[in-house]
């Protein structure tokens, strides 16, 4: 049985977007219709589509986390965007965590193996996702909509869910790309019962590029779809993260390239609002005025998506000591995660910083960290609040699971990669319009002109560390010090190489190791790099 089928049956309670609740929720529906019936009823394609777009938010197929997704992992860890933000902040100085977790905390250590089971967890994560889009659009062919006799007006809400799933598709595989350097490739025809092929950074990079401007057209106009949903400006974006990155993938620079993209996200009607920064991260986000920025988020709904991944995680697990877990709407903190020195010392005056940006916790928390098992060792890290503007808690009135929408993509990312796309002789921008888009962030984070640049305190040096105090743990911090050759054999950080002050570490880790389970299943994957 494919496994489209399996979907089909699982989701007989479909997911379904709901336009007034910010997320997504499951409705029961009636198992005794045949699949023509099934596929005659547009609820049908917009609930596979929105099993896809649940994939990054939920980690299984009952109540949120419930029957894994993939397995030998629980469905809250291995939760797509929970695995993802470990992947990129938790081996990096923006994020250190306490728990003993199988062998979570070799990520912040540089000491992974193959056999780590978070990176696993993630490769196929990964390769599930891209599973799930694939038999989207093999069921939504020309071929299938004749054969379900599908009317002309279901066809066109189809077709833009078809370019939605190739979207997403393509994002999975930015993933495996940035992370892995090379994945298995399926596309809709492929058979399970014959290897995949395999392709490297370069091919992969290339497919990506090709899908995206193949389906550009097909995407609803940006700042057009339903919050949530991926758009035109969505792909505009990912396009300027492979182009900004293409040095790393293929050898050659695509800085140009990177700024026509981001050119036309930042002339789609965006804004950087005027309300404080730590609205963008508190419950009512996608209402409190923060989300004129957002470009695409994964939505989250107490009620509705409950996870121990997602946004649930980044609210509780950084919450510990001294902290009241109820200024976090929450009902108690997990005591797993805060930052190192390194990153405290990105803001001037430290805990003391004008920048609003900087929401460190240091209430009988030390900044150095002596011992990485103690959350108190190390200062904590106040950014995702369950609470509204207003005060009150979010949805969930046990305190659970939170109602906080991640920002994937966000005009402030825009901006700082315009700044570093022209600082590397991108053409089709200049470094003063960077500056007035920089002054604009900064403008925000002070509360008035103080933080304000000249063109000639613009560097890379300075772009690097901006993107840390305005985008830090939101899943930039890995790729973007790799980029800037700062991951590995480079910058030092706490703990870093399981050294109390850090050390340098081999550049090989500037990619993730296949695992050791996938390498014997898929002799074609073989050799990823030397190293592992």
């Amino acid at each position: 049985m494919k496994i489209y089928k399996s979907i089909i049956f699982l989701f007989l309670g479909m997911l379904v977007f709901t336009a007034c609740d910010d997320a997504l929720t499951v409705e029961p529906r009636d198992n005794r219709v045949t699949e023509a019936e099934l596929f005659q009823d547009p609820a049908t394609y917009r609930g596979i589509i929105a099993k896809a777009y649940a994939g990054l938010a939920v980690g299984g197929q009952a109540g949120g986390d419930g029957d894994a997704d993939i397995s030998g992992i629980d469905g809250g860890f291995s939760n797509y965007l929970r695995l993802y933000w470990n992947m990129q902040e938790l081996t990096t100085d923006e994020a250190i965590i306490a728990w003993n977790d199988g062998t979570i905390k070799d990520l912040h250590g540089h000491v992974w193996t193959d056999g780590n089971e978070f990176i696993n967890a993630m490769f196929s994560r990964v390769n599930y996702q891209i599973a799930v889009c694939n038999e989207f659009l093999a069921l939504s062919t020309d071929a299938k909509l004749n054969e379900y006799n599908i009317p002309a007006d279901i066809r066109a809400d189809v077709a833009k869910y078809r370019a939605e799933a190739r979207f997403l598709r393509a994002y999975s595989y930015y993933h495996g790309m940035d992370l892995f350097g090379k994945m298995p490739f399926r596309d809709v025809n492929y058979d399970p019962a014959v290897l995949p092929e395999v392709k490297n950074r370069a091919e992969l990079f290339q497919f990506i590029e090709l899908e995206l401007l193949a389906i550009e057209d097909d995407m609803v106009a940006a700042r057009m779809n339903e919050y949530g949903r991926a758009d035109k400006a969505a792909l505009w974006m990912l396009l300027s993260k492979i182009y900004l990155n293409a040095e790393v993938y293929t050898g050659t620079e695509r800085n140009t390239d990177a700024i026509t993209q981001l050119n036309k996200v930042i002339s789609a009607g965006y804004t950087v609002p005027t309300v404080p920064y730590a609205y963008s991260f508190q419950a009512d986000n996608d209402r409190n005025g923060a989300e004129s920025e957002f470009i695409w988020t994964i939505n989250f709904d107490g009620l509705n998506t409950q996870t121990y991944g997602g946004t649930t995680y980044l609210t509780h697990a950084p919450v510990g000591g001294n902290m009241d877990p109820t200024e976090f709407g929450i009902n108690g903190g997990w005591g797993g995660i805060r930052t190192t020195p390194e990153f405290v010392e990105l803001f001037p005056g430290e805990e003391n910083s004008a920048d609003t940006r900087e929401t460190f916790f240091t209430d009988d928390q030390t900044k150095e960290i002596a011992d990485v098992g103690q959350f108190k060792d190390g200062f904590a890290i106040q950014k995702f609040k369950n609470v509204n503007v207003d005060g009150s808690a979010g949805l969930d009135q046990a305190g659970n699971f939170v109602d906080i929408d991640f920002p994937v993509f966000r005009l402030s990312d825009a901006y700082l990669m315009y700044a570093e796309a022209v600082l590397r002789g991108g053409s089709g921008g200049d470094l003063n319009t960077a500056r007035d888009y920089i002054n604009i962030i900064r403008e925000r984070a002070y509360g008035n002109t103080s933080g304000n640049l000249t063109t000639g305190q613009i560097d890379l040096g300075f772009l690097l560390d901006e993107r840390a105090r305005e985008l830090h743990w939101e899943t930039h911090r890995r790729q973007d010090l790799v980029r800037f050759g700062q991951f590995t054999t480079s910058k030092v950080w706490a703990w870093k190489g399981n050294v109390q002050n850090g050390t340098t570490t081999a550049a090989y880790r500037n990619v993730l190791p296949i695992p050791a389970q996938e390498l014997n299943q898929n002799p074609n994957l073989q050799p990823q790099n030397t190293g592992y």
